[in-house]
């Protein structure tokens, strides 16, 4: 997949990519969850019917964040991740509008007119898509301003109990916990990944050895506690069980959470390997024990709750892209 970065000066887009006829699809896709995925597949669709190359276009840093919402400065999907995912999907070219206050102020007729001016023959669009100065351009207006240039196809909202699936309610279902239904939403299990750094070591000392994982780009982080994992370590996939939190039977005045991850049946020297995280469940919120046999007590009970969890999630249709790749 071909990667074109646009940068803004003065509010106008500086397309740098080469003009040709293409297909693009447009939206900040943030998780590309199940909805995005049905806008995707439309424009892929489109463009191997007709021969043409078919291009995703999104921004970085998400907007809200360039405005102010530090809570978006934390992706689903953060840059590498997002490109990960869309290579599996397809798409042959990415561009990625370097988002900033400049940009902010282009005017959604201009924008319209830059993808002409890139060559875009179809365009594919949430219904909800806005665009522009202030978000004034819509699906609809797009379809009207790329008359005798581009045509346009408007997605209709994919739903889930009678809501829009968006990322919103991801980040949502993350922050409370709720990671079978992010999952839902996602289409696929929730991915972390990090590299393995040296913590306390304190698990290997009570019979827990655990991995400290240290997030590669900034993911949205789950609600502090413990969870049902799959953990792939050097191409193979194992299970195991992942405390999100901050450790507090042993510390006192911690801000930032740790991520441990103990996979079963698994004992190699991984310090300093990337390692990838399926989020698969979560099993309980994190709290203070009494003393170190207590927290050994409920480790044990946690990998044997996590055990039988992921067992019975074994050959999910969900799951098969995340674990054969």
């Amino acid at each position: 997949m071909e990667k074109i970065v646009i940068h803004a000066t003065d509010g106008h887009a500086e397309w740098t990519a080469s003009r040709q006829p293409q297909v693009v699809i447009l939206g900040h896709f943030d998780g590309i969850h199940a909805g995005h995925v049905k806008v995707i597949e439309r424009g892929l669709k489109y463009g191997r019917e007709h021969g043409l190359p078919v291009a995703l276009m999104t921004f970085h840093p998400h907007p809200k964040a360039v405005f102010g919402d530090e809570r978006y400065a934390r992706c689903l999907t953060p840059p590498k991740e997002k490109e990960r995912v869309l290579a599996q999907l397809g798409i042959d070219r990415l561009y990625i509008i370097d988002f900033n206050l400049s940009f902010a102020q282009l005017q959604a007729r201009k924008f319209a007119d830059c993808l002409c001016n890139l060559g875009v023959k179809h365009a594919v669009v949430g219904f909800d898509n806005r665009f522009g100065h202030r978000g004034e351009g819509s699906a609809e207006l797009l379809a009207e301003w790329g008359e005798g240039c581009f045509t346009v196809d408007i997605v209709s909202a994919h739903n889930d109990d009678d809501a829009k699936v968006s990322s919103t309610r991801i980040r949502q279902c993350l922050a409370e916990g709720e990671i079978t239904k992010a999952n839902q939403l996602l289409a696929r299990p929730y991915l972390l990944r990090g590299t393995v750094i040296h913590g306390d070591a304190r698990g290997r000392t009570i019979g827990f050895p655990t991995a400290n994982v240290d997030p590669d780009e900034p993911y949205v982080i789950p609600r502090n506690g413990v969870y049902a994992v799959k953990v792939k370590v050097g191409g193979m996939w194992h299970d195991g069980v992942m405390n999100i939190g901050l450790k507090p039977t042993f510390k006192s005045g911690e801000t930032r959470p740790s991520i441990e991850a103990h996979l079963f049946d698994f004992d190699a020297d991984i310090y300093g390997e990337e390692v990838t995280i399926a989020v698969m469940d979560f099993l309980r919120a994190e709290q203070k024990f009494d003393g170190i046999a207590a927290l050994v007590a409920q480790i044990t009970a946690d990998a044997e709750e996590a055990r039988r969890r992921l067992a019975s999630m074994e050959g999910a249709p969900a799951l098969e892209s995340v674990f054969q790749g």
